[in-house]
């Protein structure tokens, strides 16, 4: 336990749910338990299997807890997350998943870097063998088109941009997304890879390592789509490519083989 209530006050952690009712009780219980005093901000798109009156009956008798049930017209994980963003009122945030693939443990570690300057602190997974062969083909493909996007670009292109779990500076976040959260992918999975895109030269970004966890409970929201999303992420010619993947060949068989040619093929065709 994390016994800095004061400095624990000072962090918010933004849990974008959908049907996660197996899960976000114990969550919450979780990192109060580990964190007294941090605050808690559930967003989420819509749940039907009632999560939302969990976390309502939650937040109606703690103060450190709330809930925004978003518009279902813009449901997505990064939108999710980029309205949690803007509302947040503490000093910092984190940002993790409900299902416990996060361990609520390395909350501790990205505590630390910030309060000790850090601007943007990623949790890079240690073992990803929980994931499921095509999650893991899609990710690592993912991976390494937003790693070359960011390189080129001259911008941080850390171990692993395609993390859920990482925490930044409220303020800096916050100017990001009003000078250039028109250009985020809203009904993308990575929220991270977009934030490192426009981080400021200088900003100082870094990483801790965490064991990836097996799911808790309920099922995944991410799908082999991941790569076209990603890629609508990079440009308008990446937008071009995600458009004929998900026209052409996105219910093929060998799709995760062929997402993954045309990503690099992408790579190719805008910046060599």
């Amino acid at each position: 336990m994390v016994e800095r209530p004061a400095q624990n006050s000072l962090f918010s952690v933004i849990i974008p749910t959908y049907d996660e009712v197996r899960n976000i009780e114990v969550m919450i219980a979780r990192l109060q338990e580990l964190y007294p005093g941090i605050k808690v901000l559930v967003m989420d798109d819509n749940s039907k299997d009632g999560t939302i009156e969990v976390v309502t009956a939650i937040a109606a008798k703690d103060q450190d807890v709330s809930i925004v049930v978003r518009d279902p017209v813009d449901r997505g994980l990064t939108a999710a997350v980029m309205d949690g963003i803007t509302k947040v009122r503490t000093p910092y945030y984190i940002v993790m998943d409900a299902d416990f693939q996060h361990p609520p443990e390395t909350l501790e570690d990205i505590m630390l870097s910030l309060t000790e300057g850090a601007d943007l602190v990623i949790g890079r997974r240690h073992h990803k063998e929980t994931l499921r062969w095509k999650r893991r083909v899609s990710s690592d493909a993912a991976q390494c088109l937003a790693h070359f996007y960011l390189w080129v670009h001259r911008q941080p292109h850390p171990g692993d941009i395609m993390s859920g779990l990482f925490g930044a500076e409220t303020k800096l976040s916050q100017r990001i997304l009003g000078e250039k959260g028109g250009k985020f992918e809203r009904k993308g999975f990575k929220v991270l890879f977009d934030l490192l895109k426009f981080v400021p030269p200088g900003a100082r970004v870094e990483e801790v390592q965490y064991q990836f966890g097996d799911r808790a409970g309920g099922e995944s929201k991410l799908s082999s789509t991941i790569i076209t999303s990603i890629l609508r992420q990079c440009g308008y010619m990446g937008k071009a490519m995600a458009y004929l993947a998900d026209t052409l060949i996105l219910n093929r068989s060998g799709q995760m083989v062929l997402l993954t040619l045309i990503a690099l093929l992408a790579v190719i065709v805008l910046f060599l």
